[in-house]
């Protein structure tokens, strides 16, 4: 992505939720295509580039990615000065658990010297808020920060402008002292709203406006408390399916009984005959408006439908048939450049080891702690305002200006803080139905998912398998690598160790389930698949895992990490005792640095692993909230543990067999090992973002010291799903 955000499509092929078709296609009826489109000769183009960034008013009509313009480059837009002088700051940013809120209120707070709790930062309102591609691919702190204090500086400057206008106030000597404007000679000073009145900052935004360096923070930097966290803790925050509004109603949507499986025949007289129960049917799309959620219950129990299913592959084939069916839509390649590099034929024949090997990552489910919720109503005005959970809201203004067939600018996306998304709520699924239930009910509409919804029609991060051939020099030297990835994605697949002879390379294949954003992206399953790999080499040429590594690694900043979570660990100290093994695995993504070492316990005749230890360090430049910095990465490795050992969705004729948590295991309390963190705080390099790339490298740690502790290498994730009598038969 660039600093706009917008995707490069190249990069991250696997953001395949953004290319597919939504969940259900609404018919237009004419006089709606008309008032969207305009009467006269309609031509209609299909832009590759479909986050295009034309004028709102020239693009009427609302799309699966929406519309904006460029980024708008005066303060008034970003951030406003009210006359009892609080600060108000307007980002189209989503709050889904990151604390994203906190950090940009430090980034603005320190250019304006001012404290944090004078700030309030409006996020994800399509009606105040600029245009923004959506919360995804690590780029709020190194992209958004960085914009909101280039406006922060600018607003500083504007402030120094207005007091310079007052008698005897010079501007050389102006400063910002206990939230007040200056004059350092004459003492002079002037709260922000006695300058500006409440009115707008008029000032232009230069891309090379001057911030304080990392070095200089005083307020970026520390361990700001979270932003309303007192609300969190006592309950009273409220999220988006906590939204309600005055008549509200309720809704439940009929749903397939499989993948692909179309409407044959429906009786909803039953249902119509419930007292306060509207039925609306579009195409396959039915559901029901009803005045209490249990009374929606018990109509859409009350529907009776057929339908035509289609033959679907089950998760035991699975593997097979994405080799057996690549895809011709999507692109292919290798994040960060990919391609070849020498001659990795040459380099395998010359080779004094050579590894040859296959790893399979299942589908897993995001599982987020809030399902995807929308609340939806219509104005006197003909406006549509949605509350909805998404990390993309001015996508989904698009996504739900198609269904209900009107125009963008007609439709307000609002944005609650979101429990969790994890990259699973890039679409507006629940906002699109609620909305389209609305209109045809004349009703504001309330519509929650269910958790078996979730895990049956919400995406999934990409099942995938990754082929690789590696050779080594007699002195452990890297020599050949060779890597194929099919279908889980591109992005963290090529190598960054140092080898003369390489090929990484995306294939993408056609999938049985609906995939997508996940994350980290695909980078969990490509550094589990590598550093597995590393593993076996380092052991091949008699080497030890960190050794060999190092040996293999000119890259200094991943040197840093591996070196730094090394010596917290002890590595090479720690004595395992019987039945545990250590491991250790590094990587780097989106701009990110991390290396974890693990600590397992496996006990063959109890059959019973527990991961005892976990040490991450990581760096991501210089860093902006250490304490919070930290709940990320210890977050990030309770979630790489359930991927790693046990998470995995079962199908079957293109059915979910494990769609709620009494049969989908996540990790639990009693799974959480010792945790620690180590930041790597790299004041002189620009931040980037962490929410992702702590996740990497927790899987081929964990498997490593698997491998340590039993001597069986597991190549598949989840590792251990049913327990360690497994090992032998998939290791």
């Amino acid at each position: 992505m660039n600093d706009l955000g917008h995707c490069d499509w190249e990069i991250e092929p696997e953001r395949y939720e953004l290319a597919d078709d939504p969940l259900f296609a609404f018919g237009l009826d004419r006089r709606d295509f008309f008032r969207i489109a305009g009467a006269g000769i309609v031509v209609a183009l299909v832009a590759r580039d479909t986050l295009g960034q034309q004028d709102e008013e020239e693009r009427p009509r609302g799309g699966r990615f929406g519309s904006g313009g460029q980024q708008p480059q005066d303060v008034a837009a970003w951030l406003h000065v009210g006359r009892s002088s609080a600060v108000t700051v307007y980002c189209g940013k989503a709050e889904v658990g990151q604390n994203i809120r906190t950090s940009l209120t430090q980034a603005v707070a320190e250019e304006l010297r001012i404290g944090p709790d004078r700030i309030h930062m409006v996020l994800g309102d399509t009606q105040l808020v600029p245009f923004d591609a959506g919360t995804f691919g690590s780029r709020t702190t190194p992209a958004m920060a960085a914009q909101l204090r280039r406006v922060a500086a600018a607003a500083r400057q504007a402030l120094f402008d207005l007091a310079a206008q007052r008698p005897g106030v010079d501007r050389q000597r102006l400063a910002i002292e206990d939230g007040r404007v200056v004059d350092t000679q004459s003492k002079k000073s002037f709260e922000f709203g006695e300058l500006t009145n409440g009115q707008k900052l008029v000032k232009v935004v230069a891309r090379d406006q001057s911030t304080a360096p990392a070095k200089d923070w005083k307020i970026a930097g520390t361990s700001v408390p979270k932003v309303d966290g007192r609300s969190f803790v006592t309950g009273t925050h409220r999220y988006a399916s906590d939204v309600r509004c005055e008549g509200v109603q309720f809704a439940r949507v009929l749903r397939p009984p499989s993948y692909g499986a179309d409407l044959a025949s429906l009786d909803t007289a039953a249902a119509a005959a419930i007292d306060g129960v509207t039925v609306v049917r579009d195409g396959d799309f039915v559901g029901v408006v009803a005045p209490t959620q249990q009374t929606a219950d018990r109509a859409l129990s009350a529907i009776r439908a057929e339908w035509k299913t289609k033959p679907q592959p089950s998760s035991v084939e699975l593997y097979e048939y994405l080799k057996a069916h690549p895809a011709t839509g999507r692109g292919g390649g290798a994040r960060g450049g990919g391609g070849r590099q020498g001659s990795v034929e040459d380099a395998l024949a010359a080779a004094a080891h050579k590894l040859d090997a296959s790893y399979t990552i299942a589908y897993i489910a995001h599982a987020p702690l809030e399902p995807r919720a929308a609340v939806a109503q219509s104005s006197d005005d003909g406006t549509l305002t949605v509350w909805t959970g998404t990390q993309r809201p001015f996508g989904v203004r698009g996504e739900v200006a198609r269904a209900v067939g009107v125009a963008e600018n007609r439709v307000r996306v609002i944005v609650p803080d979101t429990g969790s998304g994890y990259g699973g709520k890039h679409t507006g699924e629940a906002a699109v139905e609620a909305a389209r239930l609305a209109k045809a009910s004349g009703k504001a509409v309330k519509l929650v998912w269910t958790r078996e919804e979730e895990f049956t029609w919400a995406y999934f991060r990409p099942a995938g398998v990754i082929d690789i051939k590696a050779g080594i020099a007699s002195d452990g030297t890297l020599t050949a690598w060779e890597c194929h990835n099919y279908n889980s994605g591109g992005s963290g697949l090529r190598t960054p160790y140092a080898v003369a002879n390489q090929v990484s390379q995306f294939h993408a294949t056609e999938s049985p389930l609906r995939q997508g954003s996940y994350r980290a992206l695909a980078a969990t399953a490509n550094h589990f698949a590598r550093e597995s790999h590393m593993d076996d080499l380092a052991r091949a040429a008699g080497l030890d895992p960190l050794e060999f590594r190092l040996k293999n690694l000119k890259d200094e900043r991943l040197r840093a990490v591996l070196v730094a979570a090394a010596e917290r660990f002890g590595w090479g100290k720690v004595k395992p005792a019987a039945g545990q093994g250590v491991g250790i695995a590094g990587g780097t993504e989106k701009g990110s640095y991390v290396a974890t070492c693990a600590l397992v316990s496996a006990d063959r005749e109890s059959d019973e692993l527990a991961v005892v230890r976990l040490v991450s360090a990581f760096e991501c430049g210089a860093v902006v909230n250490p304490e919070h910095l930290k709940n990320q990465i210890e977050g990030a490795m309770v979630m790489g543990l359930g991927g790693a050992l046990f998470e995995a969705i079962e199908f079957a004729d293109g059915r979910i067999a494990n769609p709620r948590f009494s049969k989908y295991r996540v990790p639990r309390f009693g799974d959480v090992p010792e945790l620690e963190a180590v930041l790597v705080d790299r004041r002189d390099l620009p931040s980037t973002g962490a929410g992702e790339t702590p996740i990497v490298t927790t899987a081929p740690a964990v498997g490593n010291a698997i491998f340590a502790a039993t001597g069986a290498r597991i190549r598949s994730l989840p590792m251990v799903p049913r327990g360690l009598k497994e090992i032998a038969r998939r290791g």
